[in-house]
């Protein structure tokens, strides 16, 4: 009840009703795709690397340490118009299951990088590597996948 409470809440501000009722959603849309991509992108650069595949006469430590700022600032200017999408229709994305399984991917995300720069980068665990480079090119499939999915389901 207070979940959806804060809902309605988020829904009826001014910022949500002008974001909309004016050209600021296909704006933030766009800015959301063109971020996404550039997220995804820089993210596959790493993980062809840690499976072996692209750039192997880089140490892996060298590509993150190149890549990694890229993604963090394409992934913050993700996530701030992602909000600015949702809180036109809060409740609504919070009941799609597409949107649900989006923020599940992103969190498996998250924990499948801390693993990655906690436990195997640095180090020659190759396999560890090679498994969280795998890992993440399924998930941000996935969160591709859902987010296309997120309008079409409700």
């Amino acid at each position: 009840m207070v979940l959806e409470e804060f809902w309605s809440w988020i829904e009826a501000t001014p910022l949500a009703a002008h974001i909309g009722e004016s050209a600021w959603f296909p704006f933030l849309e766009s800015v959301h795709v063109l971020s996404a991509m550039f997220v995804v992108g820089t993210v596959l650069m790493a993980d062809l690397r840690l499976l072996g595949w692209a750039g192997r006469r880089y140490p892996v430590t060298v590509i993150t340490s190149e890549v990694v700022p890229w993604t963090w600032g394409a992934f913050v200017i993700a996530t701030v118009t992602g909000v600015g999408l949702i809180m036109p229709r809060a409740s609504w994305y919070v009941a799609n299951p597409a949107f649900l399984a989006k923020v599940v991917l992103l969190v498996l995300a998250a924990v499948n990088m801390l693993v990655l720069h906690f436990f195997a980068l640095g180090t020659e665990r190759v396999r560890l590597q090679m498994t969280t480079g795998a890992c993440s090119l399924i998930v941000w499939a996935g969160v591709v996948l859902a987010g296309r999915w997120i309008g079409h389901l409700s």
